[in-house]
């Protein structure tokens, strides 16, 4: 289906996500330059009844954003806005809804400022990161979902609205909406003081990050691992394991800690042990696609979980050779945050494209049920509309939210109408 030209339009586009398990040809494509154009455009797509999403930076491998309607791209809505330095209980950053994580890196540190936390990926658009609730690690530290504090975006009614911390119920709505609000035009996030981090990498086998669990969680800043079922799994992530080091059930360690430290002299950059801005630690890999499920389960039953997970893969899916990822969230109030009023241990497993994985995924996900374990919605689950209803305590009154916005569904696309419509 060839495309409708708008204001910064392309035509013949087809979309195709990082991982390369999602692709859409959709009815109209746009790029558009500012705010004018994007509510242009939307507004051409509700006149004609087309529904709408935006394409990120494709690091979902969950169908979002596919759509035979009007698909979106705001790379050219970028750029550090303004900062709120002043007070030091309400630092802020503002930020046109294409930026991306890495971009707010050294405009925020040359304001004193830092995002208060980061995960290894920094190349996603900030409008799609908090949109799916992504995050990084830490027991006391938050998403990017949850540091949001204002929102500017087009609504199903061609109009443009603020949400702001004045207006709980719709903001804690807008934070996690997988894009089903509308589009966001600008962003505003609680920051933190700028900060600098070591980073320990070290290579543990199992047994002891059971026996340290507790003490690893507490005793650092950020805590994760990468659990290897054999030895070439570090090579699948890219983990720069030792030529001589055994991997196979032996576990990827990353602590960070802030570290006080004077710029140049206190800059190391030694493999293993490195001190730097935290914008700059934080990012790092991930350059050969894989097909990712994320679920988030009540941190108290995190070892549970984890242990669980690696006994299903060790006695009944030897053939997955992909690391679990496991990592850290606090609670926050947004609705449909996997993190809704829970601190979570999060727990990551792959497959290959290319591969059937879908056995091992259904599995895992059987088996994390009894946790009430709640999706990365950029990430593969199989979530149900019931499933949904089950777990998040206030998904009814996000649906309410989301009507009073998008009373036509205009934002939802085949894979999110059965679970919000």
């Amino acid at each position: 289906m060839s495309s409708h030209a708008l204001p910064g339009s392309d035509t013949d586009r087809i979309w195709t996500n990082w991982g390369g398990n999602q692709t859409c040809t959709a009815a109209v494509f746009a790029r558009p330059r500012d705010e004018t154009e994007v509510l242009a455009a939307v507004r051409h797509a509700i006149d004609r009844g087309l529904n709408v999403r935006v394409a990120g930076s494709g690091h979902s491998f969950t169908p979002v954003v596919p759509t035979g309607g009007m698909l979106l791209d705001l790379t050219r809505l970028t750029g550090v806005t303004g900062v709120t330095a002043t007070d030091p209980q309400r630092l802020r950053a503002t930020a046109l809804a294409g930026t991306t994580v890495g971009d707010f890196g050294a405009p925020l540190w040359d304001a004193g400022l830092s995002l208060t936390n980061q995960g290894d990926i920094d190349k996603q658009v900030i409008a799609g990161a908090i949109a799916t609730g992504t995050h990084g690690s830490g027991i006391d530290l938050p998403s990017f979902s949850a540091a949001l504090r204002r929102v500017r975006l087009v609504d199903g009614h061609g109009e443009v609205v603020e949400i702001d911390e004045g207006d709980a119920r719709r903001l804690h709505a807008a934070q996690v909406a997988i894009g089903s609000l509308g589009v966001m035009l600008e962003v505003e996030l609680a920051v933190s003081p700028a900060y600098h981090l070591t980073e320990e990498i070290s290579y543990r086998p199992w047994q002891q990050i059971v026996e340290s669990w507790d003490e690893l969680i507490a005793g650092h800043r950020h805590f994760s691992f990468f659990w290897c079922p054999a030895d070439e799994s570090a090579d699948l992530y890219q983990l720069p394991a030792p030529p001589d080091q055994p991997m196979a059930d032996h576990c990827y360690v990353k602590l960070y800690d802030e570290a006080e430290i004077d710029e140049p002299a206190g800059i190391v950059t030694t493999e293993g042990h490195r001190v730097d801005r935290a914008y700059r630690i934080y990012p790092g890999g991930f350059d050969t696609p894989f097909h990712e499920m994320e679920y988030m389960v009540p941190a108290e039953h995190g070892l549970e979980a984890v242990s669980a997970i690696r006994e299903l893969m060790r006695t009944g899916h030897p053939d997955q050779r992909y690391p679990i990822e496991v990592r850290w969230t606090a609670a926050d109030e947004a609705y449909l945050s996997p993190n809704h009023r829970l601190a979570t241990t999060v727990i990551s497993v792959s497959g290959a494209p290319g591969t059937d994985y879908w056995p091992f995924l259904r599995a895992v996900d059987e088996r994390l049920r009894e946790f009430r374990a709640r999706p990365h919605w950029g990430k593969l689950h199989f979530m149900t509309r019931d499933r949904m209803a089950e777990l998040f305590d206030e998904f009814d009154t996000f649906l309410d939210v989301r009507r009073e916005f998008d009373p036509n569904g205009t934002f939802l696309n085949d894979h999110l109408r059965p679970l919000l419509g």
